[in-house]
Parts: C-alpha cells; structure tokens; sequence
C-alpha cells in the first residue's frame, strides 16, 4: 500500500502533528510527504516530496490576518495548475490534515481523501461554538479541503470520531518545572506592540517568541527570542504560564503540561473563535485583543493561581490502525468510491 500524507503549512499545529504521525505511517506502509504553504515557524524534520504554494493566509501585526498580503501572496491560478498536476491517483489514498492542493485534487480524480484534522473536528455539531455565527468561516471550514470522511482532534471527545490532541513525545517525556516565567506566542501581533502593553506588567517576566527576530533581545521584563522548536519545547516545560492565540496545538501542550493558560484569537479567524469557545467551557480565560483596555484581566491571570491539567493519552498510533482498518475492512477502493465522491457531512464508523 502507498499513501500521500499532506499537510497544511499554515501554523504550528499541523507540524507538529506531523512530527508524531509521519514515523507511524512509515511503519505501516510507503508513505509519500506533501506540505502547502509556508507560514509555519516549526520546520518539518522530514524531507516532502512535494512543497506547494497551496492557499493560506499571512499574519498581520495587530490581532488579525493581513488581507491584503494574503491576497498578493496567493495565485488561485497557480493553485489550480498544482491541483491538475498533482498525481494523486498514484496512491491507494489521501491522508490530509487540511491541505487543500491534494483534497481537491482527489475530488477531481476521484481518489479517496480521507480527512484527519482539527478542523474536520468542528463540523461535529456537538463542538462548542461561538454565540455569533460565521457563515464564511463555516463555509471555508466545509470546503477548504473536501474530504470523503472525517476524523478530528479537539480538546475533549464530543463525539467518536472525534480525538484528544496528539501531544509530542519531547513534551510527553519533559520534566516539568516552574521558573516563574510566561511564554508568549502571538504571531499575529507585532514585537513592539507585545512588549509595549506586557512590559507594564512589572514582576512578571514575559518571554515572547517571534519570527521577526534573529537574535535574543532583552528590556527589562521582556525577553524576545526567535522562533526555535527545542528553544520553545524548553521554555514551555519550565514556565509558570502561556499566553497564545486560540490555535490548537500549544494550547494543548499547555493543558498537558498544566500550565496556567490564557488565548487570543485571532480577529476574523473562525476556527480560533470556535477553539476559544471551546477553552471557555473548560474554564480557559481569554481576551479577544491585547491592548490597553484588556491589562487588567491579564493581570488577574497572573496574578491567579488557576490552572487546568488534562491527561491526554498517547492514542495516535490506535487512531491511524483505525483508519487503516476501515480502508481494508470495507474494502474501500478507487473504483468503490469513484461513482459516491462528494462533500459529505460529518459520520460516525464506529
């Protein structure tokens, strides 16, 4: 049997899942790497064969995406042309963790895609949601990357398909420890506007990571370093707490790790929106922009001494036999599947 695992490069998230499933997929079967997009910090310790623009969107500095950057960065042109070019139908099947070249490239060749992600999580009607509805977030999240069937990640098991994060195995085997420190992830912030609001917070010392640095620099209770995956790993493991946006993989480690943990989500960013909501149920504070108004509560974050431990158990390895079993056991082939290829909506197979 040969796969293509694809990924999306877009955050931190998908990388680092990788990092854990990439190793176990190798073990099963050929698996080919594929990677779209390039906004990720975390570099992937594994060589794709293949490395395509795909579609993503570019960090502003102040809470949001930068559209207008997104817009000149992407080509649907080009996108098009990696979706025509693209051989899927060399491979029994997709395994895609939200990447779009590949998703529709076997909708247009009628290859199975099957969907292992956070984002195929909050098509499951029981995930928390946020009180406004985005009916172009939710439209994007449908049909971004169109897949046959869905397995999720999220922070609690809403439903069967539905899994716990895959948490890596350099947090898994961390001693934890607690040198008073908040780390600070917020690429959709600018390093002068972080330090300008978290530097009046005295007696607190604030370490922000940032990809727009290349040295450490230091003022008095700032500390800014680039973005380096053991660099960050360390510095997780040690610090009292974490302040990031509503993404998924960090908040998840931070939960592992027990962690005091506070989210911003990104403005106009759905899926953040709905990850806060569902921090929010777990009792994760949050605020929905970092400025001067929103100081207070982040000084009664720290100030607190509230903190959520989740003991994710290491089941990813079980999630993928899992998928593999459905493969072999419904006897799901190219030829099966060519004549039913649509966008489907969320199911259960246990």
């Amino acid at each position: 049997m040969k796969i293509l695992y694809a990924i999306r490069g877009t955050g931190n998230g998908h990388i680092s899942r990788a990092i854990e499933i990439i190793p176990l997929l190798r073990k099963k079967c050929e698996t080919d790497v594929l990677i779209s997009g390039n906004q990720a910090d975390l570099e992937l310790p594994f060589r794709p064969i293949y490395t395509l623009g795909g579609l993503s969107f570019v960090h502003g500095n102040n809470g949001g995406i930068d559209f207008a950057r997104t817009y000149k960065s992407s080509s649907i042109k080009r996108f098009m042309n990696e979706v025509k070019e693209l051989p899927v139908e060399d491979y029994d099947f997709v395994l895609n963790d939200f990447e779009p070249v590949s998703a529709w490239a076997c909708y247009r060749r009628k290859v199975p895609c099957i969907a292992l992600s956070h984002q195929s999580s909050l098509l499951d009607k029981n995930v928390p949601k946020p009180p406004h509805k985005d009916t172009i977030g939710s439209f994007v999240l449908k049909n971004y990357a169109p897949a046959l069937f869905h397995f999720g990640f999220h922070f609690s098991r809403y439903s069967k398909n539905i899994f716990t994060p895959v948490i890596r195995k350099a947090i898994r085997q961390a001693e934890r420890t607690d040198n008073g420190q908040y780390v600070v992830y917020l690429p959709a912030y600018s390093d002068e506007h972080l330090a300008e609001i978290l530097g009046t917070i005295k007696d607190t010392r604030w370490v922000i990571f940032s990809r727009s640095v290349n040295n450490i620099e230091q003022s008095d209770n700032i500390v800014i370093r680039p973005v380096d995956r053991d660099d960050f790993e360390r510095s997780l493991v040690s610090c009292r707490g974490v302040l990031c946006g509503a993404g998924f993989e960090t908040p998840s480690e931070a939960l592992f790790l027990g962690k005091k943990l506070m989210v911003v989500p990104m403005k106009n960013h759905y899926e953040q929106r709905c990850n806060a909501a569902a921090l929010k149920s777990l009792g994760v504070p949050s605020v929905k922009k970092i400025n001067k108004k929103k100081t207070e509560k982040i000084i009664e974050w720290v100030n607190s001494d509230y903190r959520i431990e989740i003991t994710y158990p290491d089941i990813t390895e079980k999630i993928l036999n899992r998928i593999f079993e459905m493969f072999v056991e419904k006897k799901l082939s190219k030829e099966k599947w060519s004549g039913k290829f649509q966008l489907l909506p969320y199911k259960d197979f246990y």
